[in-house]
């Protein structure tokens, strides 16, 4: 499983970070990326789908 953040949708309300810090940094403008660019290990999965889920804008995907 990997994550994905479309920095065109950001809008930097920062839920995924909030959610998973071990996934995801915030840059000085506020705007998220993923920290990890390989494979999630499998016990942050849960995370990752949960900031999925919570991102307002929907800028988050996950390609399993």
């Amino acid at each position: 499983m990997k994550i994905f953040v479309d920095e065109t949708k950001c809008q930097g309300h920062s839920r995924c970070y909030l959610t998973a810090p071990e996934l995801f940094e915030i840059d000085d403008y506020g705007q998220s990326h993923p920290k990890i660019t390989e494979d999630i290990p499998a016990e942050l999965e849960e995370k990752a789908k949960l900031a999925c889920e919570n991102c307002p804008e929907f800028a988050i995907t996950i390609d399993d």
